[in-house]
């Protein structure tokens, strides 16, 4: 499903990836593949992979993974070119993965389904802006507007990285396990943060290299909290 989505988006935006440098060698955009075939080669993975969610594991998984794939193509995709609250809305499907597993694994969602969901939410506010910072020259040339234009540029930026880095240390620490909670608290707190420690650097410096390092953080933050709590959760239980 993932990659019939990835495949689905490249034929969607082949022109405008063409246009940026990030994005620029993708298939689709450089001309390797045709269209067509990225269209007919995506349409059979995307259709393939929920018709096997839904017979081999449960339905709902399979329902929430149609979902992440409509909501990705077919609102936040041409939204990026029309408001930069495309953030926002790109950030619903963006962290749909915990609750597909959970779905998967347990054929039903509950409130730590929830709480992995809304961490992955809030996550990719500070990991966009720093990808948005670092080509923002690239998407204002292919007419993306993922950040507002003129003097609210910056707030903009500010807002979409602090806040969210805020409510993501508070959140993290809600799924605590009933015994090593001491332990876990320290460590999330030490993740949480080191992680609003960059996202505070990019904000005041907005620099490429500050950019560049918060986005290193986001990378490195996120296994490591997942990891960590599965790691201890499972020893409580």
């Amino acid at each position: 499903m993932a990659s019939g989505t990835g495949s689905l988006n490249q034929y969607l935006e082949r022109k405008f990836d063409a246009q940026i440098r990030r994005t620029a060698r993708r298939p689709a955009a450089a001309g390797r593949l045709t269209p067509s075939a990225v269209l007919v080669f995506g349409t059979a993975l995307a259709a393939t992979g929920s018709i096997y969610l839904a017979i081999a594991v449960n339905l709902l998984a399979s329902v929430l993974a149609t979902l992440t794939l409509l909501i990705y193509l077919f609102v936040y995709t041409p939204l990026k070119r029309k408001t930069p609250m495309c953030v926002l809305v790109g950030a619903f499907p963006g962290a749909m993965p915990p609750l597909i597993g959970w779905a998967a694994a347990s054929g039903r969602l509950n409130i730590e389904a929830v709480i992995l969901y809304a961490m992955l939410f809030l996550w990719q506010f500070p990991h966009f802006m720093a990808i948005a910072w670092m080509y923002r020259e690239d998407y204002d040339r292919a007419g993306y507007l993922v950040l507002p234009k003129g003097n609210a540029k910056v707030p903009f930026v500010i807002v979409e990285t602090l806040l969210p880095l805020l409510a993501l240390g508070a959140i993290s620490i809600m799924q605590s396990p009933t015994r090593h909670a001491a332990i876990f608290y320290c460590a999330v707190a030490l993740l949480g943060i080191g992680f609003i420690y960059f996202g505070w650097e990019f904000v005041f410096e907005r620099s490429r290299v500050a950019a560049r390092r918060l986005l290193t953080a986001s990378i490195v933050y996120l296994p490591l909290l997942y990891g960590l709590s599965a790691t201890l959760c499972n020893r409580a239980r």
